[in-house]
């Protein structure tokens, strides 16, 4: 996104991916098995919220915003064709946004890390609404320069000093159709701390809080221990999971059905007011993709359920003998699968030699995660589940927050958010206004990272029973990446074109769920009853509504990558780290241009699902031979 009130919510990203617990430089406790991990260090940042920093940074950012909108409001479009004068103020435009984006980040971060702890959550809130103060003086600027005419912005881009932001203006003209005037964007700034921004934070609240009564586990657990049962060898443990999570989701499911109720209307409201006729359409255009392509992509993948997602789930069912699974049983390890808990440093091994293999230039950014305690890994009471890389501001450096658990998924979790970490620190010399990168285009390292690190392993994997555990244990998550998202996808559209007819009920929200579920999974897979509610938990349905087509766009562009880089395409490693640096800069059409590749057309995202269908030929035949 290219406004300033986007960079102000870094803060919101970062808690909504994941988080808490108090972050300091010291090693955690992983356990015996898991050996010693790090607890991310926020110093870079802020030395603590009451440091002296923190409130400098506050004052010269609102005296920065003072000062441009006592230069510029009102006068910019006169400005026109000055490109030395443009120059000049998106330069302290630029400034200013690097100084909000650290202390909205660092705010968020802290909050992100103890969700629980109510100095930090006090914390997030006021910065939160000063930063909201600041931006809100602001909006003026970029409706302003969407004032200048065409002919007088083209002019004035020929000055040497504003010709790479060339890209910032031609992203700003997009969002022009979209914007209203300067009273009304006041007004819906001012608003969101208090409508959205205040029901993605009791959702985060809310999720952390939760504790599940798992038969047979003695003290009740978070949400992320509760999950990660699902994937336990022991049948027994991964329903009485799944009954625990049934039974929270369903006391709970009133209020989750009131906030998505809420938000779904208060993105109504915002998408009607500025003129967006698709549902999704926002999101569109927030990851610069055209509608026409995400569609192709949904249609290629809904297409692809029977040859990927249920010839799977039939073979899975067969090998842990029965006919069908039910749903608790998706995710469950092969029968024979060796169970080994993989401590962190041998994780973080596996993965800088996975990088190291394909660039040690790679590898080099992605040591310094580990050596500076950019990553926070343990799992700690009251921490939020999931995963996450926040890129801060390109004057700092991004954060890892991940749940390290020892199991193979870990470690793909691992190079997962280290791409997207080495993406971003590749990406930062181009500055606040041009560094960040849409999510289509976001997930690419990161789901790059996760093939490097898989093939690595299964270079080194000569056992077959291994083998065979290591390729469905990849099929399985990417079924999770492509398939389940875009099942996802679909989800969301049915509930907000729905909303927009009236308010939904929690059994409404239930039978939407189960469809696109039963669609996804196949006939193979039996979702009991308790399923219906597990659309509660879903963060990226709250924090950012549509988001989740994106990892399904980044799987199928990196497998149609990844398949050129074994084919030896020329110059690939060059391209690849091309693509990175350029950021937000450069259009998808643009990146993929030097190799080849075209996603508006059908047979690119049949070329990335053919990958995945090809690994469920290999189990196959690995079956046949047994």
């Amino acid at each position: 996104m290219s406004d300033l009130s986007a960079i102000k919510n870094a803060a919101v990203s970062a808690a909504s991916l994941a988080a808490h617990n108090a972050a300091d430089a010291a090693a955690g406790d992983g356990g015996d098995e898991l050996g010693a991990m790090p607890q991310w260090d926020l110093s870079d940042l802020y030395a603590a919220p009451d440091s002296k920093d923190v409130t400098r940074d506050l004052d010269k950012a609102r005296a920065a915003a003072t000062d441009i909108q006592s230069r510029y409001q009102g006068k910019l479009a006169a400005i026109g064709a000055d490109g030395a004068a443009l120059a000049e103020a998106l330069h302290a435009y630029e400034a200013l946004s690097d100084v909000l984006g650290r202390l909205g980040s660092y705010a968020g971060l802290l909050y992100a890390a103890n969700t629980a702890d109510p100095a930090a959550s006090k914390f997030y809130g006021d910065i939160q609404e000063r930063l909201t103060q600041i931006s809100t003086d602001l909006l003026f600027f970029e409706l302003e320069m969407n004032q200048i005419a065409d002919a007088d912005l083209a002019t004035a881009l020929t000055h040497a000093d504003l010709k790479r932001f060339t890209p910032w203006f031609d992203d700003l003209r997009k969002e022009k159709p979209f914007q209203l005037d300067e009273q009304l964007e006041k007004l819906f700034l001012e608003k969101s701390s208090t409508s959205r921004g205040s029901w993605n934070r009791l959702f985060n609240e809310t999720m952390t809080a939760l504790r599940f009564e798992v038969a047979g586990e003695g003290e009740d657990m978070a949400l992320e221990q509760t999950l990660n049962l699902l994937t336990h060898a022991d049948g027994d443990k991964r329903r009485a999971a799944a009954e625990a999570l049934s039974d929270v989701f369903a006391n709970n499911v009133r209020l989750f059905t009131l906030m998505t109720n809420t938000l779904a209307k208060d993105k109504e409201i915002s998408d009607r007011w500025r003129g967006f006729k698709d549902v999704a359409q926002s999101r569109h255009l927030a990851n610069r993709v055209e509608g026409e392509v995400v569609d192709a992509l949904v249609a290629a993948v809904r297409e692809s359920y029977p040859k990927i997602s249920h010839r799977y789930y039939k073979m899975k069912a067969k090998w842990l003998g029965s006919e069908t699974l039910a749903h608790w049983d998706r995710n469950a390890p092969l029968p024979d699968k060796p169970e080994r808990v993989i401590p962190w440093s041998q994780a973080q091994s596996i993965v800088l030699q996975a990088y190291g293999g394909f660039a040690p230039q790679m590898a080099d950014v992605a040591k310094t995660f580990f050596d500076k305690n950019w990553i926070d890994a343990p799992v700690r009471d009251g921490k939020s589940p999931g995963a996450f890389s926040h890129p801060t501001v390109p004057s700092a450096h991004p954060y890892i927050l991940m749940n390290y658990q020892g199991k193979s998924r870990d470690v793909m979790t691992l190079a997962h958010e280290l791409g997207h970490g080495v993406h971003q620190v590749l990406a930062a010399p181009q500055g606040p206004l041009l560094a960040p990168t849409p999510l289509t285009l976001a997930e690419t390292a990161s789901v790059f990272g996760e093939m490097l690190t898989f093939k690595a392993l299964l270079a080194q994997t000569t056992e077959p029973k291994e083998r065979k555990a290591l390729i469905a244990s990849k099929v399985e998550d990417m079924i999770n990446t492509v398939v389940r998202q875009i099942a996802f996808y679909s989800f969301e559209r049915k509930v907000h074109e729905a909303r927009r007819e009236g308010e939904l009920t929690s059994e409404q929200l239930g039978e939407m769920w189960m469809s696109v579920q039963d669609e996804s999974l196949g006939p193979v897979i039996e979702c009991k009853a308790g399923y219906e509610n597990f659309w509660t938990y879903i963060p990226h349905f709250i924090h950012s509504p549509f988001y989740v087509y994106a990892y399904a766009f980044g799987d199928c562009l990196v497998n149609s990558l990844y398949a050129l880089y074994e084919e030896a395409h020329p110059d690939f490693v060059a391209k690849y780290f091309d693509m990175l640096k350029a950021g937000g800069t450069k259009h998808h059409s643009e990146l993929l241009a030097p190799f080849g590749l075209d996603a508006s057309k059908p047979e690119f995202w049949h070329k990335g699902l053919s990958i995945i269908e090809g690994m469920i030929d290999e189990l196959e035949q690995m079956d046949a031979q047994e």
